[in-house]
């Protein structure tokens, strides 16, 4: 005889009852299935058991799969935004943005091809990135001219952790170029030598 399935799993919250579920939550619990499982694995059904909760109650938080990814993506990018130095130029701000760009996408490998596919809110970049536009402002330069500089260094960064976080056709995990210590050192310099001939190229386009 078939038993029947077991019952989502209700998180306890003070005095034994559920907990609270938010946005904030869910997106939390979402970007752990991310990182433990990938994002094939990220499914309304799969975070609803995370959660302990039935999938049909998130749809009260997010309105499907697409909302939830953009969420995600929106979060992720809100952890490489950095306090900048009172002291930094423009151009030393955009060099500390990406690095820390950078080690949120190592750190989330894979969620690399999620936000190289699903770009952030721009309203919500444009936010979370006005200390680093305010750089560019004080210097005088024209935001639209900043807006191609950072967005530039950040398709820059996304591309390079696409590569390296990639598995060549025909390897299995771990095994392609991008493991080992030799091949982070190869990395690291290929990464700090493009960001520095990037962000020296526009700093010469842009400065009288």
């Amino acid at each position: 005889m078939t038993q029947p399935a077991p019952r989502p799993r209700r998180e306890a919250g003070r005095g034994g009852r559920p907990a609270v579920l938010t946005l904030g939550r869910i997106v939390t619990a979402a970007v752990e299935v991310l990182d433990a499982e990938g994002l094939d694995a990220l499914t309304m059904r799969r975070l609803g058991s995370r959660l302990g909760v039935a999938a049909m109650s998130l749809y009260r938080h997010v309105a499907d799969r697409g909302a939830l990814l953009a969420a995600v993506v929106d979060h992720l990018f809100a952890e490489a935004v950095v306090e900048l130095d009172p002291a930094d130029t423009w151009d030393e701000a955009l060099s500390r943005f990406a690095v820390a760009y950078r080690g949120m996408l190592l750190a989330h490998p894979h969620a690399v091809p999620l936000l190289a596919t699903h770009p952030v809110d721009t309203d919500t970049g444009t936010a979370l990135l006005a200390g680093l536009l305010d750089r560019f402002d004080a210097s005088g330069i024209d935001r639209q001219d900043a807006l191609i500089c950072v967005q530039s260094v950040g398709v820059y960064v996304l591309g390079h952790a696409l590569a390296q976080v990639g598995t060549p056709p025909g390897t299995s995990p771990g095994s392609g170029p991008e493991a080992g210590p030799d091949a982070t050192a190869f990395y690291d310099h290929w990464f700090d030598t493009g960001l520095l001939a990037m962000v020296s190229g526009f700093e010469r386009r842009l400065t009288p």
